[in-house]
């Protein structure tokens, strides 16, 4: 017998097909079973009728099933009788790999709290899936966009001699020999390395804050995609974002309306989305944010509650520019025209959501960096490396990364981004 898909049914209409897959739920009433089948491509109903079930084998096995029991099921593909582009498989035979014991997450309401204990089980829930559906969409287009615009992967390491974006929020670990070595806050540095090599490069994985942060929007490991680019100054950086930023967009709306809906996701505001987006400087979104009520003072970083505030008034991505140097990192370049900022700029997702981007031009001059790295009385010895590239051909350059959960998050209309993460990681959960 043909083993397929549940995805795929549509194109075996009326062909005996095997799905492998678990019991996702079932109800029954007389005669009929109906078993709603998984197998992590998609969903589908099994239908098991008998004239005699007290006497019909298949069906008392059917009965016997219980909630996530893993099957080989059999059966007659059909069209749904009453549901548009929806199929049914006619059960003709169930093979159990293993009868599940009581599966505890059911029907009823659970904390959250307690599915974040049973994630690995959480997981299967149609909601959850869907996440994870639409993460991996998310992560092909961003893998597509840059292959198709120069950028080549380049792994940069997770274990580092020295911080990227701070001291304070360093995991720290004891390296052999060789004294302290930290898990990466960003490759960012390293891709900086790379571009004298490649022109345009990218890595994508997993990095650490130790951040002592509850909100939403944090989390103590997730995962980044970081790009750097050679001969690519301010500008040209944001349009590259904006255009990574649509792209994602576009695929999501194209391969996840189903998992959309699924998630109750108002599709609406997404679809809106255009070029250009909303472009104002640190100094304009400080004053707007203050005149809504915002006590942050005027030179300092934005707050998740100021990103909030000024992201529901928009239905447009923002770009705000040209922050303070005092509260951004050492290796962002002076604006010429102010050097008291810098030229950097945060992109904010609309609907409340806050920062999904965060880039910047790179300072690209030895003696200005040297400098830099002194006031920040960071040691330069562990970071001679990083000014050597400002020895050897240097030019000017940009980069930024992307927090896929924030991304994913903001996508799915999720309010937590622990949601968005297989197994999230936060200042107070390190298990399953």
């Amino acid at each position: 017998m043909k083993t397929v898909f549940i995805k795929d049914l549509p194109n075996h209409v009326g062909e005996e097909v095997t799905i492998q897959g678990w019991m996702f739920n079932k109800r029954g009433s007389g005669k009929l079973w109906f078993l709603e089948l998984r197998d992590g491509t998609g969903i589908v109903q099994g239908v098991v009728f008998s004239k005699d079930p007290d006497n019909d084998p298949l069906f008392q096995k059917a009965g016997s099933l219980t909630i996530e029991s893993s099957l080989r099921i059999t059966g007659k593909v059909s069209k749904h009788p009453k549901l548009e582009n929806t199929y049914e498989l006619q059960i003709s035979n169930i093979d159990i790999v293993q009868i599940s014991a009581d599966y505890p997450i059911g029907k009823k309401e659970h904390g959250p709290d307690f599915l974040l204990e049973n994630r690995h089980l959480w997981l299967r829930s149609r909601k959850q899936r869907a996440i994870q559906v639409v993460r991996n969409t998310v992560i092909n287009a961003i893998y597509e966009f840059l292959n198709q615009n120069n950028f080549s992967k380049i792994d940069s390491p997770i274990l580092t001699p020295n911080a990227c974006e701070g001291t304070t929020t360093l995991f720290e670990i004891e390296y052999f020999d060789l004294g302290k070595a930290y898990l990466s806050q960003s490759g960012q540095l390293y891709l900086e390395a790379a571009i004298f090599s490649l022109g345009r490069v990218f890595d994508f994985g997993p990095v650490f804050r130790a951040e002592k942060s509850k909100t939403r929007r944090h989390l103590t490991e997730f995962w980044m995609m970081d790009a750097e680019a050679a001969f690519v100054e301010h500008e040209e950086n944001m349009k590259i974002q904006e255009d990574l930023i649509l792209h994602i967009i576009k695929r999501v709306l194209e391969k996840n309306l189903a998992e959309l809906t699924t998630l109750e996701r108002d599709i609406e505001p997404l679809k809106k989305i255009a070029s250009p987006f909303i472009r104002m400087t640190h100094a304009e979104a400080m004053k707007e944010v203050r005149e809504m009520g915002s006590q942050t003072p005027a030179d300092h970083d934005l707050g998740g509650e100021d990103e909030t505030l000024l992201t529901k008034k928009y239905d447009q991505p923002i770009f705000v520019e040209k922050y303070p140097a005092k509260v951004k990192a050492f290796y962002m370049k002076r604006d010429p025209k102010n050097p008291d900022l810098v030229l950097c700029a945060d992109l904010l997702a609309p609907e409340g959501y806050g920062e999904i981007v965060g880039g910047s031009q790179r300072e690209d001059d030895y003696d200005t960096l040297l400098a830099r790295i002194n006031e920040h009385k960071l040691p330069v010895a562990e970071f001679q490396w990083y000014l050597d590239l400002r020895r050897y051909g240097s030019v000017p350059h940009s980069g930024f990364g992307i927090g896929l959960e924030r991304l994913v998050g903001w996508l799915c209309g999720r309010k937590h981004i622990r949601e968005t993460i297989p197994f999230p990681r936060t200042i107070g959960r390190l298990r399953p």
